[in-house]
């Protein structure tokens, strides 16, 4: 099978490499253009631009894929199948149509649940116990064709979304080919997905990360995860923004005001919740690094009974 691939992330490399390994024909790679990153700001290549250099694949990078030049230019491929995983760009219709066994995305949910941009950070915020990847025949809709295989993940109990995030790439290339052999052999499943049972994996940003400390430490404890490493949890203590980077939750009670501390030591700072104590143990001042708090209070003072938040 001729196939086009498009993808732009870290999570999209794995499956670009199996292909590759399995002696798929990728006939070009499309991949989001440059972009500045980090502090300096320095433009560098997406992750699947560098991969595919690094394979010998032509790579293309068009700000916007709808347009005319770049739809004429799929087409012209001649591929079989599209392949995409984690673009960054909704697909056209007229895209969606050229390949004759059609556009298959690599989902990391077990869909129809947490369809959308964030399904790897969510499912750990919500305090799921699995997830998974879903194959898919692409439609016009957020995330809603026809599925294709799933394998199930299961979330560990201290897992952040980072390493879910690699574990979820190593199942999706696995996935994908299991799906690729099916398609080239015609005998790939559709599985249409029931609406009723989808929910929503919205974007991130930096606002998610504010701890509301009426919440119970549980739930905090799995937006803590679910947000390393972005956007990062965060409180206000003293009037500074306090990234929150690791935290457990402590069998201590506390019928102290929400947010209050009211302990600290090297194991952490004990802050009281909705329900329950949470510590936290690794923190981020600005214009410092991420350390533990056993680290941090060795030269530096956290009070204890101040209000976390305010």
């Amino acid at each position: 099978m001729r196939i086009l691939f498009m993808g732009t992330p870290d999570f999209a490399v794995p499956c670009l490499e199996e292909m590759n390994k399995k002696g798929y024909e990728v006939v070009s790679v499309i991949t989001q253009p440059d972009r500045p990153k980090g502090r300096g700001k320095k433009v560098l290549p997406q992750p699947v631009k560098v991969k595919a250099i690094e394979l010998g694949i032509e790579v293309l990078q068009p700000v916007k894929i709808r347009e005319k030049e770049y739809i004429e230019a799929i087409k012209n491929m001649n591929v079989d199948c599209i392949v995409v995983v984690a673009y960054g760009q909704i697909l056209p219709k007229e895209i969606l149509e050229i390949p004759e066994k059609g556009c298959i995305n690599v989902h990391a949910s077990l869909l129809p649940k947490y369809r959308g941009a964030a399904p790897i950070n969510w499912a750990i915020v919500d305090g799921e116990e699995t997830t998974g990847i879903t194959t898919m025949y692409m439609s016009q809709g957020l995330d809603t064709g026809d599925m294709i295989l799933k394998e199930e993940v299961k979330i560990g109990r201290e897992m952040t979304a980072g390493q879910l995030h690699d574990r979820l790439s190593e199942v999706g290339a696995k996935v994908l080919i299991e799906t690729l052999e099916l398609l080239k052999l015609n005998k790939a499943p559709r599985t249409p997905q029931h609406d009723s049972e989808s929910t929503y994996a919205s974007m991130l940003s930096s606002k998610t990360g504010f701890v509301d400390w009426e919440n119970s430490a549980e739930n905090i404890y799995n937006l803590v995860r679910g947000l390393n490493p972005w956007p990062i949890a965060y409180t206000m203590y003293k009037g500074k923004k306090m990234k929150i980077w690791k935290s457990k939750i402590s069998s201590d009670a506390s019928s102290e005001e929400h947010g209050k501390i009211i302990k600290v030591d090297k194991s952490g700072i004990y802050v009281s919740t909705g329900n329950g104590v949470l510590v936290i143990e690794e923190i981020q001042f600005p214009n410092s690094r991420r350390m533990t708090v056993d680290e941090y209070i060795r030269g530096n003072v956290i009070e204890n009974k101040i209000v976390l938040g305010e």
